[in-house]
């Protein structure tokens, strides 16, 4: 009992460590090697040296692994179409089609957050972008404040699920899944998600109409050349996201090809503009793109080093096997487990970074759940959850990212709104997270659904 107890303070270790804003992959790294050198004091037959052997072959193991060089890509990809302005041509675009619907800007955003969060795959680079192109417009037309901020924070969380994720190629990985499913697995939830948002614009702006006027008329050059815009965006977007749905291609291949088009597209637009630094994609533009992917790629495969190290540590503490232990021998019945861990996923997301998250508790919660829905070789027609392994993996993953991203609007900490905040610092946060309570709300309820409807996350795997 002595290791696990080590490896629960290390558990509490890194959460502290992060909540003092100690960075992800320092935090991870010395808590593992700290926590692995106590435990070899404290059991002789785990010796410490045999563990630091494994530094010689984890970090090249982080960066090597084929399914992981996808993240870069995707990476670029979304970089590439911020500095292209894709993002601002699908706004705009996505606005002529709602601009006769009251709120209709506010639906245009979250039309666009979904867009722009499938090739982004991160929340916080959504919300930041789509708030520097929707925040002047919303000011433009005299929109509620907190409507308008609710909206750009809800529809950030639309990045992470909808396909290509980084965050759902990670899972993936942790859980030893396969990427492709998770990606069919997660669009019917992430088109509910934005199909929930933009039915609480509706109902919010027909009971309050002043939170949104009615907007003025586009003159028909205006509406065309918006349209027309717009094609090139959705042509590429919708190539990338049907064709990974399809399983036309793997991931990696599927972000090269949107690599290419994004570059080839915003390079022609600025061409086209007379060499203007302001629009398309010019020397300057790929150059920042280029060394934003290095930054952030580096980072994240710094944390999957360090996430590596750590699994290493809880192994050792034996603290996951307790758990599942634990979980098999409970009186508890196995939903209100899954439940219990969907709220602990939804507090910790007010404090850490989704990917942390995976990272970090995946590794406990997955062996949880295999014991509780009966082992690894069970069929669906005897398992708890009624569903075998592979089917398990992919709708706890689906659950586990909804509630990690709700988490980045939950009070009092929730990152995103502080993101919105930046971008609109006039704005009180409690009006932003007054804003952003409705879509919290359809967010617990779709995460209800998809829990008592397995089928929604299984339906595309299972027929494709």
């Amino acid at each position: 009992m002595e290791r696990e107890l080590i490896g629960l303070f290390g558990l509490l270790t890194v959460f502290i460590l992060i909540i003092l804003r100690i960075p992800v992959a320092l935090a991870m790294l010395v808590t593992g090697v700290i926590g692995s050198w106590v435990i070899s004091l404290a059991s002789p037959f785990l010796k410490f040296g045999p563990y630091l052997l494994q530094f010689k072959t984890a970090l090249w193991n982080s960066v090597a692994n084929y399914d992981l060089t996808v993240i870069p890509l995707f990476i670029l990809m979304g970089l590439l179409a911020s500095e292209g302005g894709l993002s601002r041509d699908l706004f705009k675009g996505i606005s002529v089609l709602t601009r006769n619907i009251r709120g209709g800007v506010a639906m245009a955003t979250i039309g666009a957050c979904a867009g722009f969060g499938a090739v982004s795959g991160s929340s916080i680079a959504t919300a930041s972008t789509m708030s520097r192109v929707a925040l002047p417009e919303f000011k433009r037309f005299k929109y509620d404040e907190g409507l308008a901020t609710g909206v750009l924070a809800a529809g950030g969380t639309l990045g992470i699920l909808i396909p290509p994720s980084v965050a759902l190629v990670i899972y993936a990985i942790v859980v030893e899944g396969s990427i492709i499913e998770m990606f069919q697995a997660a669009i019917i939830p992430g088109l509910l998600a934005a199909l929930f948002f933009v039915a609480v614009v509706y109902l919010r702006v027909r009971k309050f109409p002043k939170l949104a006027p009615e907007l003025p008329q586009l003159d028909d050059a205006e509406r065309r050349e918006a349209l027309w815009r717009l094609i090139p965006v959705l042509s590429i977007f919708g190539a990338i996201i049907i064709g990974l749905g399809l399983g036309l291609f793997t991931p990696t291949p599927a972000a090269s090809v949107g690599v290419a088009l994004i570059l080839i597209y915003g390079v022609i637009i600025h061409l086209r503009s007379g060499r203007n630094p302001h629009i398309g994609i010019g020397v300057l533009g790929l150059k920042n793109a280029l060394l934003e992917t290095a930054k952030t790629a580096g980072m994240i495969y710094f944390i999957l080093f360090a996430a590596d190290i750590l699994k290493g540590f809880f192994a050792r503490s034996g603290l996951p096997m307790a758990l599942s232990e634990w979980a098999a021998t409970s009186l508890l019945e196995p939903y209100m487990i899954l439940i219990a861990m969907l709220i602990v996923l939804i507090i910790l997301g007010c404090f850490m970074e989704s990917l942390s998250m995976i990272l970090v508790m995946v590794p406990f919660f997955w062996p949880v759940l295999v014991e509780l829905n009966g082992g690894d070789y069970v069929t669906a027609s005897t398992a708890a959850f009624g569903m075998d392994v592979d089917e398990l993996k992919i709708w706890f993953g689906i659950l586990a990212l909804i509630v990690v991203e709700l988490g980045l609007i939950t009070p009092p900490v929730g990152i995103n709104v502080f993101v919105i905040k930046s971008f609109s610092p006039e704005t009180p946060i409690i009006k932003i997270f007054k804003g952003v309570m409705p879509f919290f709300t359809i967010e617990l309820l779709r995460v209800a659904i998809i829990l008592l409807v397995p089928a929604l996350c299984l339906f595309l795997p299972r027929i494709l």
